[in-house]
């Protein structure tokens, strides 16, 4: 896996082998990104089920003010930080937290963090998209992006009515749907 674009561009990642570790295809995150291009720079972006940090560290290389990758697993969220230190200044924009995503989303709420993207992709075996929602759409901003990636047979999420989609990515194992804020 690489970094596609901006500051660390070509930049290779290296993937842990962990059970349930699936990183978001390069095609898929092309897309996306070209459509998150003019929201990009200087917004706070979560990754909340960093698994690879790809996502998070792709937003971070073109132009995101502020990164936080949340991984539950100790060993991939060490492996995260690994990787942030080996990317020049990236330590000044990306922070990983290690814990559980949804025992995190809380605390960061208390805390008054506010989001302007968000990507959600978790392990497609835990089935966790509604159990995050409730704790996660209150932290995004009026005008937020909500990247959700789930198998392609998973129904939509049932969001509130001022969260609409945007556009849809899909492959043959993947639906990757951007939804914005109305």
């Amino acid at each position: 896996m690489r970094i596609i674009a901006g500051r660390w561009r070509g930049s290779r990642l290296q993937v842990a082998d962990a059970p349930g570790l699936r990183p978001t295809a390069d095609r898929v995150r092309e897309t996306l990104f070209n459509w998150l291009m003019p929201y990009l720079p200087g917004a706070t972006v979560l990754d909340a089920f960093a698994g690879t940090g790809a996502l998070g560290l792709e937003a971070a290389s073109r132009g995101a003010a502020q990164v936080l990758l949340a991984e539950e697993q100790p060993r991939l969220a060490q492996y995260l930080q690994q990787q942030v230190d080996r990317l020049e200044g990236a330590g000044e924009i990306v922070r990983v937290i290690q814990g559980d995503t949804l025992a995190l989303l809380p605390r960061l709420a208390q805390q008054g963090q506010k989001f302007d993207i968000a990507f959600v992709d978790p392990p497609f075996a835990n089935s966790l998209w509604d159990r995050v929602w409730p704790a996660l759409l209150p932290l995004m901003n009026a005008d937020a992006l909500l990247y959700v990636e789930m198998p392609q047979q998973a129904p939509a999420p049932l969001f509130p009515a001022d969260w609409q989609l945007h556009r849809e990515v899909a492959t043959r194992e993947v639906l990757g749907r951007l939804y914005r804020r109305a």
